[in-house]
């Protein structure tokens, strides 16, 4: 294998496929990155087992062939290379020539036959989104994607699709996150499926704000996201999710409008005496154009308020500090709503625009023990 690539460019792929090489495992070939030089291109490939990313990156190909590279070791000597090409040459013993300039490494790599196979993803069913906008639509979401394993499927976010619209819906137990948006390009098929929150992260940093599609190919146990010369390729997750909408309450008592930095900045103060083995609760009074927040621990009390519009009749209502503080934080308006209908029911969040995209919502913490 022999090929001239441009710096840069040869960096940025390394880079993004590296994203999914496993950074210490028992098997030193997930370590390392395929790379595979074909005719006017060089693919690189990282995989960990369960989400794979390809990408592509233009070359002057003298000879085609493979090698597997340890990712850390290639990234690196790429990274600090002097001159803007990098000449790569493979032998029959695997060993690897990086030059660049007067700059010249050789480093031993492994055959291609000995490194995992990637899953091949074929199906009918595919969506196609422009990539800003899954690109918001998962920022918006992933946050309330559950870490805890005893739940596998709600380690990851479920995707609908329903009447032209995506739905991307993630929980954890303590809150929920949904966003939708239409689509200009699908057919009137219905889908269902949900996608690891560690892929979806990869996913996010991989898309741009631009005006190209991603488009999202479903296979039987896989799920494919090609974007532009990028390929993601991850395990779908089996299991029943969260019936979401019967979680969703219907309607709320009460409506009240508040401007989010105000009220995340408030209470972003009353948590700075909370700490987390306690897990003592935020105390919200809502009454008549204003929040009164409080909060007490072993380390004393704090107090402050939020002005809102509207009249919560003095409804006291609990919450932990972190999740209501983070759910605020990614809403993505100035200018909140918050349906409220008693302490013991969720608190729902979206715009005060009717044409809200998003609803969040966030479970209440009892106030029984709550002092001060």
């Amino acid at each position: 294998m022999k090929f001239l690539c441009e710096k840069y460019m040869l960096l940025t792929a390394i880079l993004t496929a590296s994203r999914t090489v496993a950074s210490k495992s028992p098997v030193p070939l997930l370590e390392g990155l395929l790379i595979e030089a074909e005719e006017e291109s060089v693919k690189i490939s990282g995989f960990d087992l369960k989400t794979g990313i390809i990408t592509r990156v233009p070359a002057e190909v003298s000879e085609t062939g493979g090698i597997v590279l340890n990712a850390r070791l290639f990234s690196e000597i790429i990274r600090k290379a002097p001159g803007q090409n990098i000449e790569i040459s493979v032998n029959s013993r695997y060993l690897t020539k990086i030059t660049s300039q007067m700059s010249e490494f050789e480093i031993l790599g492994s055959p291609t036959s000995d490194y995992p196979e990637l899953p091949i993803v074929e199906g009918q069913e595919q969506i196609e989104i422009n990539e800003a906008v899954l690109k918001k639509m998962i920022s918006n979401t992933n946050f309330a994607v559950s870490n805890n394993e005893t739940r596998p499927i709600h380690t990851g976010a479920l995707f609908e699709t329903v009447g032209g619209e995506l739905t991307i819906v993630a929980v954890d137990g303590y809150r929920l996150a949904l966003c939708h948006e239409k689509l200009e390009n699908i057919d009137s098929l219905d889908l269902s499926f949900v996608v690891p929150g560690t892929a979806l992260n990869e996913v996010e940093k991989i898309t741009s704000d631009g005006d190209a599609n991603v488009l999202i190919t479903l296979g039987p146990k896989h799920i494919q996201f090609t974007i532009g010369d990028t390929i993601l390729i991850s395990r779908r997750l089996e299991g029943e999710f969260l019936n979401y909408r019967n979680a969703i309450p219907q309607s709320s008592k009460y409506q009240i409008n508040v401007k989010k930095a105000e009220l995340v900045e408030a209470v972003e103060r009353v948590s700075l005496i909370l700490s987390e083995k306690q897990k003592n609760p935020i105390k919200f009074v809502v009454g008549d154009g204003l929040i009164l927040l409080s909060s007490a621990s072993e380390l004393g009390k704090a107090s402050d308020e939020c002005v809102m519009e509207g009249n919560g009749e003095e409804l006291e209502i609990g919450f932990n500090d972190r999740y209501l503080a983070e759910t605020l934080k990614n809403a993505p308006a100035d200018e909140l709503c918050l349906g409220l209908t008693n302490g013991i029911t969720p608190c729902l969040i979206s715009s005060v625009k009717e044409d809200s995209n998003f609803l969040y919502m966030v479970l209440p913490v009892r106030l029984k023990a709550y002092e001060g």
